[in-house]
């Protein structure tokens, strides 16, 4: 029976840690036009927090502000190929959702 407990935390601990991120996801875009210019790879990242779990603080706009973090980090007007990422984390009183996104800056010539 002890062996049994031991295992069975494991595997809860196990799917505790792979739940904490999530899956990268490509989302696939036009290529760069003849009057558009790849100015390389970029990222942006921001992250909302839900505190008492039901008061939401920057939550709504976290996706919004990362895509255009990294838009501003290049001075693109638009990501080729973005992949987007989410991770979780916790405290006592909150739970935070940092969100990040990545691509191929581009812009008008």
């Amino acid at each position: 029976m002890k062996k049994f407990m031991q295992q069975l935390m494991l595997g809860i601990g196990c799917l505790t840690f792979l739940g904490c991120t999530s899956t990268a996801l490509l989302i696939p875009t036009a290529p760069p036009g003849p009057d558009e210019v790849v100015l390389g790879p970029t990222e942006g990242e921001s992250t909302g927090i839900m505190l008492f779990q039901f008061i939401p603080i920057n939550q709504n706009d976290r996706f919004q502000a990362a895509y255009d973090k990294a838009l501003k980090s290049k001075g693109a007007t638009r990501l080729v190929n973005p992949t987007i990422e989410e991770r979780w984390f916790w405290a006592y009183i909150l739970n935070g959702y940092k969100f990040k996104v990545s691509g191929t800056a581009v812009k008008q010539k």
